[in-house]
């Protein structure tokens, strides 16, 4: 049964005088896996935000789980803390999101502001330290981690609140190969689990791995196709025009090696 999760209708954002998102509609049913494709610039992070309740629409509604998320709603701590629950944002600069002294009250912050009792707060932790398999990280400083486990630390973060989706923004950034492969197996093994995932990238060589649908935006803040990842992949002639490849690029399928120039 597909249960629809997210739905965005005729959504416009701007920043001040900037067109940041320029009629969206899109929806997200439960279990998804999708990513959401564009050079940088086009709308991918604000359309996050906004799916996350940091930002609201100028026009146009967006509703979760059936029920229309609103400014004024978001105002109202209760409901936004719920919200943020169920919906958990990995932001692009893991720095941006770490801010406590230790990784163990790092990741105890979220089910911490949940109320929890610090004995459940305290299993959470030791859940989130197992599945990440940074248990040895537990007592270090966040700021002194390496870029990859600063990652790992900030989804641990997330998931100690064990939201329904996981929203997460250039994921694959600042990360060296090995990081990277271990974090597209993470995110399937938790899509596999049940969770929503939607991720922003341009990164052309794992995004069929990442997501079984994806979602392009031109460089006027629109959406100009929402398909099967691999499909999207093999039109080459729109991934050019709206310029996340250059004339070099060539689509191999999924096996062999993808050349392709990054514009970002």
């Amino acid at each position: 049964m597909v249960i629809r999760m997210i739905e965005i209708k005729d959504v416009y954002f701007s920043y001040s005088d900037s067109l940041a998102l320029n009629n969206i509609n899109l929806s997200i049913n439960k279990g998804e896996a999708i990513a959401l494709m564009g050079a940088n610039g086009c709308g991918k992070s604000t359309l996050l935000k906004l799916i996350n309740g940091i930002i609201s629409p100028d026009k146009g509604h967006f509703r979760f789980n059936d029920e229309e998320i609103t400014y004024k709603k978001l105002q109202d701590s209760k409901f936004s803390k719920l919200l943020h629950q169920k919906i958990g944002f990995v932001f692009q600069n893991s720095d941006t999101q770490l801010f406590c002294s230790t990784v163990f009250d790092e990741i105890a912050f979220g089910p911490r502001q949940m109320g929890m009792s610090e004995s459940e707060v305290e299993e959470r932790v030791k859940d989130c330290l197992d599945l990440l398999n940074i248990l040895e990280l537990k007592n270090r400083t966040p700021y002194h981690l390496s870029g990859g486990e600063k990652r790992k630390v900030a989804i641990a973060s997330v998931l100690s609140m064990n939201p329904e989706v996981l929203v997460l923004d250039e994921p694959m950034n600042g990360l060296d190969p090995k990081t990277q492969r271990w974090l597209v197996d993470f995110l399937n093994k938790l899509n596999k689990a049940g969770k929503t995932l939607i991720t922003s990238t341009h990164n052309l060589e794992l995004v069929h791995e990442l997501s079984s649908r994806s979602v392009l935006f031109d460089e006027n803040h629109a959406i100009v196709a929402d398909m099967k990842t691999e499909e999207l992949l093999e039109n080459i002639e729109l991934l050019k025009k709206v310029n996340l490849v250059d004339q070099y690029y060539h689509y191999h399928g999924n096996k062999e090696h993808r050349h392709f120039h990054d514009h970002n």
